[in-house]
């Protein structure tokens, strides 16, 4: 089943009458979609899959399952494919999540990197369970989110800066820091054949200095994998990710986890493409599927020359939120 998701053209057209305002379609689909449902004009777009699953402590099921949906993603012709955190396994505990972990020179990671290679398409891996060096001291991992290119590269990897340490009721406790350590550092945005992407994880987009940092080195596109909570999820997740798209005037891309991935823990799903309007320009439906978007930097641009934020900021006033990255 498809459904289209387009641009408020009239709004846009009204508040800037300047504005050229692409009239694009995308399309939102479930993991076999039969055609594409966009214009003519729009093809020389590049194109982005954002890749919604159940992972389970199961790791061949759920490589086969994104495996499945990547290539799927190829088929209809993307150039970049977005999984979400935890990709590669969501464990019951973290004892079983740190067994469970690999090194990134490790088996999973060259299945990936062999992926990339056979469809052709840049891959962000958004949470992968990784032992990094100092794992023979600390007995602890990093939630790293990986970014291969086409030719089954590692492009550049960040680590989780924000850990998620806390008790909503209802949804249980949720304590990261127990298994892994928090990144050291932000990554400067890459340039992809979508855009700059900028990198961040889940629970980040609660933080705008993280968002702003990243605006402000380059970045066209944020994206945050994630694997958000039935409570949280109807509360926050869109909602938050609007935010940043609006505050950054980015394109903001959600690959995110959902359903019940073992007895204890569940995910709520609704992965989107927000543009820099704010708008949502796509999203997944229930279960594991898939759903396109076209990024159209053009259209970024002209935005953000007729709402020049960045141009406005007071740091005299309220010192330097989200300082550009060195």
């Amino acid at each position: 089943m498809l459904g289209i998701v387009v641009r408020p053209h009239h709004l846009l057209s009204l508040l800037f009458p300047g504005l050229r305002v692409p009239r694009l379609s995308v399309l939102c689909a479930q993991p076999r979609p039969r055609a594409m449902a966009v214009s003519s004009s729009s093809w020389e777009l590049p194109l982005v899959a954002v890749c919604q699953v159940t992972s389970t402590p199961d790791k061949q099921q759920n490589f086969k399952a994104c495996a499945d949906l990547v290539r799927e993603a190829a088929r209809l012709g993307a150039c970049l494919a977005f999984l979400p955190e935890a990709f590669d396994f969501i464990a019951r505990d973290p004892a079983e999540t740190l067994r469970l972990s690999e090194p990134l020179g490790g088996d999973l990671l060259g299945e990936y990197a062999q992926l990339a290679r056979e469809c052709g398409l840049w891959l962000s891996l958004g949470g992968f369970h990784e032992r990094g060096q100092n794992w023979e001291q600390t007995q602890k991992i990093y939630n790293c989110h990986v970014l291969l290119n086409s030719k089954g590269s590692v492009v550049t990897t960040y680590r989780k800066t924000h850990l998620c340490d806390v008790e909503i009721p209802g949804q249980g406790p949720m304590h990261e820091s127990n298994s892994t350590m928090p990144g050291p550092s932000l990554e400067s945005p890459v340039s992809t054949p979508a855009g700059q992407l900028g990198l961040a994880i889940c629970y980040d987009m609660r933080f705008p200095e993280l968002s702003l940092a990243l605006a402000q080195a380059g970045a066209e596109i944020l994206t945050y994998p994630s694997a958000f909570g039935s409570v949280t999820g109807p509360a926050h997740w869109e909602v938050l990710l609007r935010a940043r798209a609006i505050e950054t005037q980015c394109y903001v891309v959600a690959a995110a986890q959902c359903g019940r991935h073992h007895e204890q823990r569940a995910s709520y799903g609704h992965s989107m493409v927000v543009d820099p309007w704010g708008t949502v320009v796509a999203r997944c439906s229930e279960g594991p599927g898939l759903c396109l978007a076209r990024i159209d930097l053009s259209y970024l641009r002209q935005l953000r020359q007729h709402l020049p934020v960045f141009q406005h900021r007071r740091p005299d006033l309220y010192g330097h939120l989200g300082h550009p990255l060195s």
